[in-house]
């Protein structure tokens, strides 16, 4: 274990349960990408589905929980910026459905 610890740069078991937790984040965050390509290349243009959106908040705040744990204030403005902005276009994809939905009857 002292050569997994060296190699994740960790001291203790709980950082690294932190930096396990991390790198689930970026893989969550990783995740949307795929989504959105192959969502992409089903359709045979560029789409965002709603998947993407919702991956990118599970791995920007497991991101950002991560960061704050580090305390690294350039990865935490980074990812609270990010929130802001995936919780923004779900607000607007959600408030566009219901409109649609009122249309439709």
């Amino acid at each position: 274990m002292t050569a997994v610890f060296g190699f994740l740069q960790v001291e203790n078991w709980l950082e690294f349960w932190w930096v396990v937790f991390g790198l689930g984040g970026q893989l969550l965050f990783t995740a949307r990408f795929l989504v959105q390509w192959i969502a992409s290349e089903r359709a045979g243009r560029s789409l965002v589905p709603l998947a993407f959106w919702y991956f990118s908040i599970a791995g920007g705040i497991v991101l950002f929980a991560y960061a704050v744990y580090r305390k690294d204030p350039v990865f935490i403005l980074g990812q609270s910026f990010g929130l802001l902005i995936y919780s923004r276009n779900l607000w607007l994809i959600n408030s566009e459905r219901k409109q649609n939905a009122r249309t439709d009857k």
